[in-house]
């Protein structure tokens, strides 16, 4: 075993058997190489690591450590030598074997090791042989499609007949990862070295006929181009010499509607030039498809298409109260638009939100209002809209790219001022791809939306003309800055009483044409029309009322149809033969008084809602269960209506080892539903008292209202559909907050008149209200006996 010099080479494998070129501008290299020189003129060529050292990529890297070193490197010879006048050398290197490093050590100035020479281990076999035809005819594949291989490599790989030399050969002129040559270099194996040689020849192969498939297309590609533009020339060359027009002529029909059009003087410069880039492109191309659906956007949109207001106020009140039932609120809203719009023509109107229960009208209301005005009427649907794109569009750089759905629904009605509805904007939610709450605020806002800019339109388009009408079910959804832009007009449920009269002027005279049978073959008489609303429907609105009038009628046609009956008349007493059995009992009927439970109003996103609130006792260490899947708000509600009738126990003649030897759970019913919310406050305290009391709750009594430790009832908000919703359970007497006193002003005759409404300041009126005086004789209340010659006053303030 000899020292010897090494010299690391960067991004260089030598192999065995190899003369590699090298050209050394290191001043240690090139001292290197002139004491091997006069000497034995072997050296040790070693692998350097990647990432340990990579400048120059070819060429002596001398600072490399000894750990940076691959195990495994070459015993080289010099062949050749070739001074510059820079002090660079040239010089021809030979691989001569593989040779395993040893005891590698940094010298004065450059490394020494000691090196084991490995000898191959070839056994001549099938095998090898087969590995060997194998190699052979990948590499011959690669050097006719690799462009930096030369076809002269053919002659010298058919000289080479030995296994070592030729997969030595393959593995030099290969275009390898360093980890890849240097892997080859350390197998000794001959057998396995061929292997592997065939894995990476195959990938170069695959890497190699894809790429060339790539060319091939692409030339193919550009030959075609190439073809498509001489023969275009040609023909525009043979159409002048006949003298043809040869203006053309779809081009010059975009340009006349643009022109017609009217664009915005920025939309015009913006035109102009696309159109100049479109007419020197080719038909043919993709750009250009891109630019005439961008250039047609420009000619449909309305820029200056106006339709004249119909101020005529007394046409739009006979169209409004044709169309709709009572909504006096919202028509004088309209009215009053009207009237501002006759005396000014230029004011801006504000936008308008109708936010109500599923059913109530909204989206007809607008179609309604549309009449009135003398406007076109388009709908924008933005429920599960989460993406910002679709209302300010996409830009043209993305593949099918269009307009927003603002600008596309100006398209559809080709008129500038129409009334635009957008529906179910508290069912939109926000992604990664943006907030479109966010990108309304402009669309909303008069200040702002006359100059309302589309990512794929890039030019401003004026939105002061549109009289732009909201709808949600909830105002919760809405982010603040949005709501601050619209007027909230409140569409409440309706009731009984104004069902019936919408049955009978609206729905019933409808399905009667739908179902074919008109008013001479069927009538519903307003009994059975009473009966539908009260037993089989509960909602808010009057889609189910319309489908049940729809389900009796075609039970009708049927019989018509069969020659049953010429003629059929509904009422109240067969209504069952045609409507089935009734689904719908009302909450309260049949109820009594009971000790434990008290009436609740609630308010939902499809309406008001009544709810019981019920609360046993038994034997314990006086902790409270709260169940029916309530809310955080809600189970604070119950705790505070536990700590203050637990500190005003002696008032209401409570024993205190009621709170100490005795558990209550309060349950709320339905309990699939979430619930939250404060305004079930002064319901749980009165559940809560009647229990402990042993005083039953009022069955025909509801109640709503926040409290407080102190006992004072604070304001709730949706009184409205609550008083509408109890007044359809059919309850009588309903206790409200006085601070709602404000909105008990518009409530609809119906609800004053079937409610007495008694607004409570504390929980004091609330209780002396909403509890009877407790039984005399004694009785069982959740599970523990009350005895008559316990104190059993009322709540005392």
């Amino acid at each position: 075993m000899d020292r010897l010099p090494v010299l690391p080479l960067g991004q260089l494998v030598v192999f065995p058997h190899v003369v590699l070129p090298l050209a050394l501008t290191d001043p240690k290299a090139v001292q290197l190489i002139d004491e091997i020189i006069q000497g034995e003129k072997r050296l040790l060529l070693g692998v350097v690591k990647s990432g340990a050292g990579m400048e120059p990529p070819e060429g002596a890297v001398m600072a490399t450590l000894p750990d940076q070193l691959y195990d495994v490197g070459t015993l080289g010879a010099v062949v050749r030598m070739l001074k510059l006048g820079d002090g660079s050398v040239r010089v021809m290197v030979q691989g001569l074997e593989r040779a395993r490093l040893q005891g590698v050590v940094q010298g004065e100035r450059y490394l020494m090791a000691d090196y084991q020479p490995l000898s191959e281990n070839l056994l001549e076999d099938a095998r090898t042989e087969a590995l060997k035809r194998t190699v052979v005819a990948q590499f011959s594949r690669v050097i006719d499609i690799a462009p930096y291989l030369g076809a002269e490599l053919h002659e010298v790989l058919a000289g080479i007949t030995e296994a070592g030399k030729l997969s030595d050969f393959i593995a030099a002129n290969l275009d390898l990862a360093l980890p890849a040559k240097a892997e080859l270099l350390a197998v000794d194996d001959v057998t396995r070295r061929l292997e592997r040689l065939a894995e990476f020849l195959a990938q170069e192969l695959e890497v190699l006929e894809v790429g060339t498939q790539i060319q091939e297309k692409v030339k193919t590609r550009l030959e075609q181009n190439q073809r498509e533009y001489v023969l275009r020339e040609q023909l525009q060359v043979i159409r002048q010499e006949l003298g043809e027009d040869t203006g053309d002529d779809e081009l010059d029909e975009l340009a006349q509607r643009i022109e017609q059009a009217q664009l915005s003087p920025e939309a015009t410069k913006v035109a102009e030039r696309e159109l100049k880039r479109l007419r020197q492109m080719s038909p043919q191309s993709a750009e250009y498809k891109v630019a005439r659906t961008y250039l047609d956007v420009f000619a449909t949109l309305p820029w200056t298409k106006v339709s004249q207001d119909r101020l005529d106020l007394a046409a739009a009140r006979e169209i409004l109260d044709r169309d709709h039932y009572d909504l006096k609120t919202v028509k004088e809203r309209i009215l009053e638009y009207l009237a501002v719009r006759t005396l000014n023509p230029d004011a801006k109107g504000s936008i308008l939100c109708f936010v109500g229960p599923p059913g109530v009208g909204k989206t007809s209301l607008g179609q309604s209002i549309a009449e009135a005005l003398g406007r076109k009427f388009t709908r924008v649907s933005l429920g599960g809209v989460r993406d910002e794109a679709e209302v300010r569009g996409h830009r043209r750089t993305y593949v099918g790219a269009i307009p927003g759905r603002i600008l596309h629904a100006l398209q559809r009605c080709e008129t500038r001022n129409p009334v635009l509805m957008l529906d179910e904007v508290d069912k939109m939610g926000a992604d990664v791809r943006g907030d479109p709450t966010a990108a309304l605020l402009e669309v909303l806002d008069p200040a702002q939306n006359t100059t309302f800019v589309d990512h794929y339109l890039e030019v401003p388009f004026d939105l002061s003309g549109v009289m732009f009408i909201a709808t949600a079910n909830s105002l919760a959804p809405i982010p603040d800055p949005l709501l601050d832009r619209m007027e909230q007009l409140t569409l409440i449920g309706y009731t009984p009483a104004e069902k019936l009269q919408i049955a009978r002027r609206y729905l019933l005279p409808r399905q009667l044409k739908e179902t074919g049978l008109g008013a001479e073959r069927a009538a519903v008489a307003d009994g059975a029309m009473e009966r539908l609303i009260a037993e089989y429907t509960r909602e808010a609105g009057v889609r189910q009322l319309e489908r049940e009038v729809q389900g009796v009628l075609r039970k009708a046609a049927l019989e018509v149809v069969e020659k049953k009956a010429s003629g059929v008349k509904i009422t109240a007493k067969n209504l069952e033969k045609y409507a089935g059995q009734p689904r719908v009992q009302s909450e309260v009927a049949g109820r009594a008084p009971e000790v434990g439970v008290a009436t609740g109003l609630a308010w939902t996103p499809v309406g008001g809602d009544i709810m019981f609130i019920e609360a046993i006792r038994m034997a314990g260490k006086g902790q409270i269960t709260l169940t029916g899947q309530l809310g955080d708000v809600m189970k604070e509600s119950a705790q505070a209506a536990w700590s203050l009738l637990r500190a005003r126990a002696g008032a209401l003649g409570i024993p205190l080892e009621s709170f100490t030897q005795t558990d209550v759970h309060l349950h709320v019913p339905a309990g699939g539903v979430p619930k939250d919310g404060p305004s079930a406050g002064i319901t749980i305290a009165t559940a809560l008292a009647s229990l402990l009391c042993n005083r039953p709750s009022r069955h025909d009594l509801a109640m709503t209202g926040e409290l407080t430790l102190r006992g004072r009832v604070l304001p709730i908000g949706g009184l409205k559909e609550k008083l509408t919703a109890a007044a359809r359970a059919g309850v009588t007497t309903v206790l409200v907050p006085a601070r709602n006193k404000s909105d008990l002003v518009d409530l609809p005759d119906e609800v004053t008149r079937l409610l007495d409404i008694k607004q409570v300041e504390t929980i004091d009126e609330v209780l002396e209200l909403a509890l009877l005086p407790a039984d005399e004789r004694g009785r069982l209340s959740g599970g523990v006996r009350v005895h008559a010659d316990r104190p059993q006053s009322g709540f005392r303030p």
